[in-house]
């Protein structure tokens, strides 16, 4: 049975390194989308200090739908290219927001937000399965090494689903 730890690492790589390895440890051997959904939002939202929500929006073919998550009650359905999970889902590229009330059509469904990184989830045959959203109540909170690790695993978790 998998166990979380506290992080030793100092610095953000270290940190999102040593993240990654629990992260693959817990998903290893289970393709169950929601329960692994459900572990790394946990996961994550107790490893990471300085975030007040993070989880999952799945994408139903039509639009994006709340799915597994840790913090506040949530919006739970965003369009396309609407907000900055529904354009990190259209363009499919991370999207890391120094400032939610500078983001022209940000969704405020935790008013404490004040920073947000998405990063789109993409199957190995490129169709958007949904995005991956954490949510800071400080400013300029995420930059290009939360980028890298929260990429680092996401991708971990999209090829557990293989």
């Amino acid at each position: 049975m998998f166990e979380a730890h506290a992080l030793t690492a100092t610095g953000k790589p270290a940190q999102y390194r040593e993240l990654l390895q629990q992260a693959q440890a817990m998903l290893h051997g289970e393709t169950s989308l929601v329960a692994n959904a459900a572990n790394l939002s946990a996961l994550v939202f107790h490893a990471l200090p300085g975030i007040n929500w993070c989880g999952f929006y799945f994408f139903d073919g039509r639009e994006l739908v709340v799915d597994p998550f840790q913090g506040r009650p949530a919006c739970v359905r965003i369009a396309l290219g609407r907000g900055v999970c529904g354009t990190a889902a259209a363009t499919r590229t991370v999207q890391v927001v120094q400032d939610v009330d500078a983001f022209d059509g940000h969704i405020a469904c935790d008013s404490a937000s004040r920073s947000e990184i998405v990063v789109p989830l993409v199957r190995a045959d490129g169709t958007l399965l949904g995005v991956w959203d954490v949510d800071s109540p400080q400013l300029a909170s995420f930059d290009p090494e939360d980028a890298a690790g929260m990429q680092a695993l996401c991708d971990a978790f999209t090829r557990s689903l293989a």
